[in-house]
């Protein structure tokens, strides 16, 4: 493992996991820390050896949202470097790999906004997700007030929205706000066979596949423009290097050797 001091970086064959690592402050976001998340994530994006990003936390939190003395002092939970990626530098941002959340432990505010900015999640039973904004005369302005009701019944949204009461793990499971609910103390042992599963396809194909059902997922099936877009991720796609390698392999019988082209 390597890395900064407060984002830590593991390599697993072609699944790069980010480790939240301010442990004392429970993982809470401030200016350090969001800048160097956003670096961590642009990092990771560039390198064409990486097809999944792992999120997860140090120590007994996942995060426990943004820095409320740094707040206090005047501080942004936003990245120095990367302002335009939104809150840790990474919820405005569409990550153009798959990202799952490993979630260790509490994931309070902007910490349940990373969970929801994820595209998988992986939760302990013990952890809880909680956005409690509205006890602190803030609101979830890092995603929450439109992923949440986006990705649960509305009705639902507004109660853990207006009473900032937590989300337990068998709930967001229930809800489909997590993909599983892991053995206890496994979440990350548990998202990296995930994401191992996913970093096993065509990175080309995978990647098309995130960004069409991100840009569509709200769009009249039946509309032209959600066409149009996936005929143009189909020519892409298609005519790749990788799709031909994918027949020939089946064809011969063998492990197909992605190349990301």
């Amino acid at each position: 493992m390597s890395g900064g001091e407060l984002v830590l970086t593991a390599r697993h064959d072609h699944v790069r996991v980010l480790t939240l690592h301010r442990p004392h402050a429970l993982n809470a976001i401030d200016e350090d820390l969001a800048t160097a998340l956003g670096d961590a994530v642009a990092e990771a994006e560039a390198d064409p050896g990486t097809r999944v990003i792992v999120l997860t936390g140090a120590g007994r939190a996942f995060c426990a949202g943004m820095d409320l003395k740094a707040f206090a002092r005047g501080e942004s939970a936003h990245s120095r470097t990367r302002p335009e990626r939104g809150f840790a530098g990474i919820v405005g941002h569409l990550v153009s790999v798959p990202v799952i959340a490993a979630v260790n432990g509490p994931a309070i505010g902007l910490g349940a906004e990373l969970v929801l900015a994820s595209d998988l999640a992986v939760i302990d039973p013990g952890a809880q997700l909680t956005l409690p904004e509205v006890r602190r005369g803030l609101i979830a302005a890092a995603g929450g007030v439109m992923r949440l009701p986006q990705q649960v019944p509305l009705k639902i949204a507004l109660e853990k929205l207006l009473t900032g009461d937590p989300i337990t793990s068998e709930q967001a499971r229930e809800w489909g706000l997590v993909n599983a609910v892991s053995a206890p103390g496994a979440a990350l042992e548990e998202a990296l066979e995930l994401a191992q599963r996913i970093a096993a396809n065509a990175p080309l194909a995978v990647r098309a596949t995130k960004d069409l059902v991100h840009a569509t997922v709200h769009e009249d099936s039946w509309g032209r423009p959600a066409w149009r877009r996936i005929r143009e991720a189909q020519q892409r796609v298609f005519t790749s290097e990788d799709a031909a390698e994918g027949a020939a392999a089946f064809a011969e019988k063998r492990e197909p050797r992605w190349r990301g082209a």
